[in-house]
């Protein structure tokens, strides 16, 4: 057996960075103390969901990967708890702008940068204007706790994604998320497809699956988004095994056998019978 206790803290945002930054650390420790070994927070979680609206000065929120205070911070952190702990954060590089993810082993070293690779644009979701495409491709890091596969909200949308991370040798996949009420569509609710399409990259891939995501309205330039929560950790089948509430601050919490999961996927056969020849197409069209 290979036990990993997984955690998915949701929380609401505040309009002070500073403030967010201690409810998170408050949350990791909350995590850590009930037996978490990797935990992941949400999608930009230093600030409010700032890409509600087009509005250049937000740009001045993002810091570059290196020596970005916030990082050092949660690397400390992680060093201390023992914890595997991805840290979702605005990238400013260069001219460009990334949002991205460091993840951080739990010695508190920092393995690297993994930059979402797909970008929405809808009313509400103003992300275009914001960040450029990821140019990291997708990866895969050996930590204390296994191989993690990282993709960031949008990601979750794309089978590929998910395909790519569990060829490169994933034991676990996870997304970190910033997402709600659609403003130009008040009574479409996405949280059931969201959190679909997800189980379904989980049951495909025989692989267990954490997703992260805040709670709480904001409002931002005459439109808002409320946030549903309904952080979720699945199972290889696509199974979910915790899940949170649409509304309330909280931890999600699950433990997962690895080795296993690692038995499924082999007892399956689906990694072993893929058809690479014929999946030509999707490059073509």
């Amino acid at each position: 057996m290979r036990e990993l206790t997984v955690a998915a803290p949701q929380f609401a945002a505040s309009e002070e960075p500073s403030e967010n930054l201690d409810k998170a650390e408050a949350v990791v420790r909350a995590a850590a103390a009930g037996g978490a070994r990797l935990i992941l927070l949400q999608e930009l979680f230093e600030t409010r969901y700032f890409c509600i609206t087009e509005e250049p000065r937000h740009l001045g929120l993002a810091q570059p990967f290196e020596g970005n205070p916030l990082i050092a911070r949660f690397a400390d952190l992680a060093r201390e708890l023992g914890v595997v702990l991805p840290v979702p954060f605005f990238e400013k590089a260069g001219q460009a702008h990334f949002n991205s993810v460091a993840v951080v082993d739990a010695d508190g070293r920092v393995l690297g940068v993994y930059r979402k690779s797909h970008i929405p644009q809808n009313p509400g979701y103003e992300e275009k204007f914001y960040f450029s495409p990821g140019d990291t491709g997708f990866r895969v890091w050996e930590t204390a706790v296994g191989r993690i596969g990282v993709g960031i909200c949008w990601d979750q949308w794309f089978p590929e994604a998910a395909r790519a991370m569990a060829l490169m040798g994933a034991e676990i996949l996870l997304y970190p998320s910033a997402i709600g009420s659609e403003p130009e569509l008040p009574g479409y609710d996405s949280q059931p497809h969201w959190e679909t399409v997800m189980r379904g990259h989980a049951a495909a891939n025989l692989m267990p699956l954490v997703a992260s995501n805040r709670i709480g309205d904001e409002p931002q330039g005459g439109r808002e988004v409320m946030f549903y929560g309904s952080s979720f950790i699945a199972g290889p089948a696509g199974e979910i095994l915790a899940k949170g509430s649409r509304d309330r601050e909280e931890i999600v919490t699950a433990t997962i056998d690895l080795e296993a999961c690692a038995q499924m996927r082999a007892g399956w056969g689906l990694f072993r019978d893929r058809r690479p020849d014929l999946y030509g197409r999707l490059n073509a069209l």
